[in-house]
Order: C-alpha cells, then structure tokens, then sequence
C-alpha cells in the first residue's frame, strides 16, 4: 500500500488558541489615566438642605450667646426680664444656669460673627450641651 507522505513545503493552518492582551491592557491603561485626571476636576455636589417652618408656639424665655470678632461672649436673656451678662468659655455653663434659674428646657441660641473661627462656637455648643443643655441652637440670617 502506499502511504501519504506530508508534502514537504506547506504547513498547515493551526488555530490561535491565545488571546493578544496587549491592545486590552493598553486602552484599560488609557482610561485609568483618565479617570485619574479628571476625578480632581469634578466639583462635589451642593448639598439641599431641607427648609423648616415657623414654630407654632414661640418660647417664653429665650437665651442668646453672642460671640462678637474678638471672641468675646455676652449672654443676654430674652422675654418678660431682659438681661445682659459678660462671659468667658470657661464660665459659660455657670453664668447660663444663673439666668435661667437651673431650668435645661429654656432655649439657648448662639449667634456668632461670621469672621470667627467655626472652633469657638463648636466649642461653645458643646460646652453647653456637655453640662446638660439640651436645646441649644443656632443663630442664622434669612436671605431672601
């Protein structure tokens, strides 16, 4: 019988059974680059804060801390007897409860010069809400 010799000049197609990743690698590369660049630029979003009412019922007694440029801080009483005190940070808490006569519901609002530092009035709020006052707020103006 004769046999089938391979012809000795021609190979046969194979398949590629591997895939090239380079070109893959490249453009993964690029857009990481991108992203890279571009995530400085994107400003953060603005935040909308939810918009409140007027109170039904207004508080009989108010009390105001004042922080003036210079840090200084005046608490002053609002109502039926209104009152003015000088104060420091460290007497706060002592000067609060004398003019409110040890009651922790009358309300505290703390108004401060827009040119202070945010650490004054974080440190004046938590003063207060350390010592057990528990409606203290802040004092804002409305734009209209």
């Amino acid at each position: 019988m004769a046999s089938i010799a391979p012809r000795s000049g021609r190979r046969g197609r194979r398949a590629m059974n591997d895939i090239n990743m380079v070109p893959f690698i490249d453009v993964m590369l690029v857009l990481l680059i991108i992203f890279m660049v571009t995530a400085p630029l994107i400003s953060p979003s603005v935040i909308d804060l939810p918009s409140v009412g007027k109170a039904s019922v207004t508080p009989t007694q108010v009390l105001q801390i004042e922080i003036s440029k210079d840090e200084k801080i005046t608490i002053k009483s609002t109502g039926s007897v209104s009152k003015s005190l000088p104060s420091s940070l460290s007497n706060l808490v002592r000067d609060v409860r004398d003019m409110t006569a040890n009651a922790t519901d009358v309300p505290v609002v703390i108004s401060a010069d827009r040119s202070i530092k945010y650490e004054s009035v974080v440190k004046a709020m938590d003063t207060l809400q350390r010592a057990g006052i528990a409606r203290v707020g802040l004092s804002v103006q409305l734009t209209d």
